[in-house]
């Protein structure tokens, strides 16, 4: 059954988003965005997915996995201490999901080497490197194209 989103709850789905997206290290879950987005977790977790076509956990854990692609990259920390420092407390799931979204181990990526993305404009790799689920090739669904004064534009 598909489930309708009022404007009203999109509002405050938004708000546990943006915890969410600012906060993804923190311990959360669906009983303290639920609180945030002032829903029960049941109508939370419908509503959310059906806003965002997600789980807030899945949504979750994906901002995490981006944030620790940029950690591994610089290649200053353990991919132990990326997993603990994006919020993740079990090193084998946050090597799994990473695994799953990314189509290699945090090591893996770690281990490559990274230059050829470092003329690609800071917005753009965002959109070009978040994690795809389910082997959706990167950018799936968007287009970029440079906008007036250079700046790049996600379609």
């Amino acid at each position: 059954m598909l489930e309708c989103v009022t404007l009203e709850d999109l509002v405050r789905l938004r708000r546990a988003r943006d915890v969410m997206d600012r906060d993804y290290a923190r311990p959360l879950d669906v009983p303290a965005l639920a609180d945030v987005a002032l829903m029960s977790p049941g109508h939370f977790s419908r509503s959310f997915r059906a806003a965002f076509g997600e789980t807030p956990y899945g949504y979750l854990m994906t901002r995490r996995v981006e944030r620790a692609k940029a950690l591994l990259r610089r290649g200053d920390l353990s991919v132990t201490e990326v997993c603990f420092e994006v919020g993740c407390t079990s090193l084998g799931s946050f090597s799994s999901r990473f695994t799953e979204l990314v189509g290699e181990s945090p090591s893996a990526y770690r281990a490559r080497r990274h230059e050829t993305g470092a003329a690609i404009p800071a917005c753009v790799a965002k959109i070009l490197t978040r994690p795809r689920r389910n082997g959706a090739p990167v950018g799936a669904g968007r287009s970029v194209r440079i906008g007036e004064a250079g700046s790049a534009v996600a379609s």
